[in-house]
């Protein structure tokens, strides 16, 4: 049986919400992170009572570093298709064909988009010896939903 739950949220993301509220089962949405939340929670807990053996905690950040660069690499997509709905066809333009990940928080038309998403994702953040792994994982999937809609729509132009 289902039980019903009471969230608070702040009054910007009600207003998202209510925008997107037909794109998207926020109820499922709401139940898959704090199940994932739970079971991440629940396996370091697992974890820390076993006695795991090296080969097996190796196995264990490999699939979770799999997982991890997937939902980078996904998140890039996103905002890479959010980015190409706005972007002045110059700028979209000039997006296909870029392909400097190494400086694109410092690119004169890209570097402003990237320096922010740097800033709201520690992991995403620009190292003083370069680019984090996570970060080039976000730019190839940015570039994936930029290649993603000028696919769908070039031939309509």
């Amino acid at each position: 049986m289902a039980k019903r739950v009471t969230v608070s949220i702040p009054d910007m993301l009600h207003e998202k919400m209510e925008k997107w509220r037909e794109s998207f089962n926020l109820s499922k949405m709401f139940q898959d992170a704090v199940m994932e939340a739970i079971q991440k929670k629940e396996d370091f807990q697992k974890r820390i009572r076993e006695d795991l053996d090296l080969q097996e905690i190796i196995e264990r950040l490999r699939n979770e570093k799999a997982r991890s660069e997937g939902d980078f690499f996904d998140s890039g997509r996103r905002d890479g298709l959010l980015w190409a709905r706005s972007a002045h066809y110059d700028d979209l333009m000039y997006a296909l064909d870029w392909d400097d990940v190494d400086n694109a928080v410092k690119d004169q038309i890209l570097g402003g988009f990237f320096q922010e998403k740097s800033k709201n994702n520690k992991l995403l953040e620009a190292r003083p010896d370069g680019l984090s792994e996570s970060f080039r994982v976000y730019v190839k999937g940015w570039k994936s939903g930029i290649e993603q809609f000028w696919n769908e729509i070039q031939e309509k132009l």
